[in-house]
C-alpha cells in the first residue's frame, strides 16, 4: 500500500517516517518549497523536525497532483485548511486517513464531515491519540486509535501503519475519535493557563477531570461512544496535551495565564495551536447542541482578551452541582 502524506509539518513528517519503515516508498506533499527541497536534498525536514534524519524512501513534492495514484492519503493539513487542500486534489475512491484535529469555523463540521462533503466517494478513516511528533519520529513507544466505519479497510490501514513502537488500535467510531482530538486542544489551553497563572497542581487535575466531562457531554451529543472518549483518542490525548510544554496548545495557555495577549503569542508561530481556532467554533456548536461547556467558554474569553483572574473567578463562582447527572 503506497502512502501519500498531505502536510509537511512536524506531524506529517513523523507520520511519513512511520509509513516508510521497512523501506516502503512514501510521497509527502508540503506547501513550503524549502521543506520540499530540504527533505529531497538532505533527508531532513530542517524547518519543522530538524533533529530527525529521514529515510531516502520518503520523497517530497510541492504538487498535489503527484499524490494521484497513492493507495491511501494521510491528511495532516491544519483543520481550517483541510477543505481547500482536499478540493484541489483528485481523490476519487482513494481512502483518506484524517490526522488533523479540529472543527471547521463557520460550518461546525468535523474534519471527517468536511472530507465527505468534498469527496463523497472516498472512504474515511481517522488516526488520533496521544502523539507528540518528535517522540513518534524518534521511535519512542506510541499508541493511537485508527477509526474506520469499514472494518476491513480499517484493519488494512492499521496493519500498514503499525510498527514495533507504533501501536494502532482499531475502532469504528469515527466521530468519537475526531471529537476527542478536537476538544482536547481547547482543554490543553486551559491547563496551560493554570500553569501560567501558577494556580497549582490541584487546579490542573480538577480541570482535566471537568474538561473530560465536557468532552464526554459534547461527544455524546454528536453521536460519539463514551468508550471512545475514554480511550486513546480522548482521555489519552487529553492527559498528554494538558501536562507538557511540548504541546503547542498548552504553551499558548501558559502565555495567556501570564497575562499576555493571544495575538502576540500567535504572531510568530510557524506551527498551529489548533485549539485557538477550535475554541470559538466549539462554543457555538455546544450552544447549538444545548451542551454546557464552561471551561471552553473560559478559554474563549481569554482568547478574546478577558482578564485571567476574572475568568478564573467566574469559573469558581459557578453554582455547586452534582458531579454526575
Amino acid at each position: 500500500m503506497r502512502i501519500g502524506v498531505i502536510g509537511g509539518g512536524a506531524w506529517g513528517t513523523a507520520l511519513a517516517q512511520v509509513a516508510a519503515r521497512g523501506g516502503e516508498e512514501v510521497l509527502l506533499w508540503a506547501r513550503e518549497p524549502e521543506v520540499v527541497a530540504s527533505i529531497n536534498d538532505t533527508h531532513v525536514n530542517t524547518v519543522f523536525l530538524s533533529a530527525v534524519p529521514l529515510p531516502e524512501s520518503i520523497r517530497a513534492t510541492g504538487d498535489l497532483a503527484d499524490l494521484v495514484g497513492c493507495d491511501a492519503l494521510l491528511v495532516v493539513a491544519p483543520a481550517q485548511h483541510v477543505r481547500s487542500v482536499l478540493a484541489a486534489l483528485a481523490v476519487g475512491t482513494t481512502p483518506l486517513v484524517l490526522c488533523a484535529k479540529g472543527i471547521e469555523a463557520g460550518t461546525q463540521l468535523l474534519v471527517g464531515e468536511i472530507a465527505r462533503a468534498v469527496h463523497p466517494a472516498a472512504p474515511i478513516a481517522v488516526l488520533s491519540g496521544p502523539t507528540f511528533a518528535h517522540e513518534v519520529a524518534a521511535g519512542q513507544p506510541t499508541a493511537v486509535t485508527l477509526a474506520c466505519e469499514n472494518e476491513a479497510l480499517g484493519a488494512r490501514l492499521a496493519e500498514r501503519l503499525a510498527g514495533p513502537a507504533f501501536r494502532t488500535y482499531a475502532s469504528r467510531d469515527v466521530v468519537g475519535a475526531e471529537i476527542g482530538g478536537a476538544v482536547k486542544n481547547v482543554l490543553a489551553i486551559a491547563c496551560g493557563v493554570v500553569e501560567g497563572a501558577d494556580l497549582g497542581q490541584n487546579a490542573r487535575a480538577a480541570l482535566i477531570a471537568r474538561g473530560f466531562a465536557e468532552m464526554t457531554r459534547f461527544g455524546l451529543a454528536r453521536g460519539a461512544r463514551a468508550e471512545t472518549l475514554a480511550g486513546l483518542s480522548g482521555l489519552g490525548d487529553l492527559v498528554l496535551t494538558c501536562s507538557s510544554t511540548a504541546s503547542r496548545n498548552f504553551s499558548l495557555g501558559v502565555g495567556l495565564g501570564q497575562g499576555r495577549a493571544a495575538a502576540e503569542l500567535m504572531a510568530d508561530r510557524r506551527t498551529v495551536a489548533e485549539g485557538a481556532f477550535t475554541a470559538p467554533v466549539l462554543r457555538e456548536a455546544a450552544a447549538a447542541a444545548g451542551v454546557d461547556m464552561p471551561v471552553t467558554a473560559a478559554v474563549c474569553a481569554l482568547l478574546e482578551g478577558a482578564d485571567v483572574r476574572e475568568v478564573v473567578g467566574t469559573l469558581l463562582a459557578r453554582p455547586l452541582t452534582r458531579e454526575h447527572g
